[in-house]
């Protein structure tokens, strides 16, 4: 069996759903990672949950599979990027953030998704981290719960910046049930591990994996061949473990041309097997 690979539309941000699925399958892509946002799927639209069964038909018409991702930057707040998370101060504003990921839950429910990718979030200034990883724990028990109670994998990203930022600051949460997003790109931002061998160190973890190209210590998005990513290291890694899940190419910054980022991303990854072979 090969590698099966996605692209993140949050990469076709300038596109409408569709036409980024359509190019998506076009280019010769086995899924999608669905970032939630407000031109795509919106969550909090009124008819949510019928718009969610137009995308399904959709997936099943062009043949791909799915992981939602939950990133979208002015979604919850229009004032405020990523507000508010799991680590706010606000208990409401948590509650948000919970119930915002409770509904990504139910569409990736609906979608038959492989997994819900979210991330912790940024302790403001004055906020207490021992409080923060409290509210944490509370946060994902609730989201896990919900998830485990749909069929749905929940998958906790470590983000550079972020209060889990690694690998081991996941690890140390040891909540149940969930597993782990992992952006190999990220590996190379924090420099905590070789992005192949966390890999093989995480793999009965992995709920999703994102890949990318990125320059060491800088948390940029790039197209592949532009960073210092080993990317056929990577690619033989997943191999390795045996990873069927899909592989999400999350090139976030190339909305502006994603008509080719979708089909050269892919062209890459490609060639990068055929050379191995």
């Amino acid at each position: 069996m090969s590698l099966r690979f996605a692209y993140n539309t949050n990469g076709a941000a300038n596109h409408r759903l569709d036409d980024a699925l359509s190019l998506i399958a076009e280019a010769g892509y086995d899924g999608v990672a669905l970032t939630l946002d407000i031109h795509h799927l919106d969550p909090f639209a009124q008819d949510w949950a019928h718009a969610a069964e137009r995308v399904r038909g959709r997936l099943f018409a062009l043949g791909l599979g799915s992981v939602i991702e939950t990133g979208a930057r002015f979604l919850l707040d229009p004032r405020a990027k990523h507000e508010p998370t799991l680590v706010t101060a606000d208990p409401e504003g948590r509650a948000r953030r919970v119930a915002f990921l409770q509904r990504a839950v139910d569409i990736a429910q609906i979608l038959g998704s492989e997994a819900v990718s979210f991330w912790a979030g940024v302790p403001k200034p004055g906020v207490d981290r021992q409080a923060a990883r409290g509210w944490l724990r509370d946060g994902l028990e609730e989201v896990v719960a919900y998830a485990a109670e749909r069929g749905v994998v929940p998958a906790l990203e470590p983000e550079p910046g972020m209060l889990i930022e690694t690998l081991d600051d996941y690890a140390a949460l040891c909540v149940e049930g969930l597993s782990l997003a992992l952006d190999t790109g990220h590996c190379l931002v924090t420099g905590e591990r070789d992005p192949a061998a966390a890999l093989r160190e995480f793999a009965p973890r992995l709920g999703t994996v994102a890949i990318e190209d990125m320059a060491r210590g800088v948390h940029v998005h790039l197209p592949f061949g532009e960073g210092d990513m080993d990317v056929p290291g990577v690619l033989d890694a997943l191999d390795a473990i045996g990873f069927r899940k899909l592989v999400c190419v999350e090139l976030s910054r190339e909305s502006h041309r994603a008509d080719r980022m979708i089909p050269d991303a892919l062209a890459y990854l490609r060639a990068c097997r055929e050379r191995r072979a």
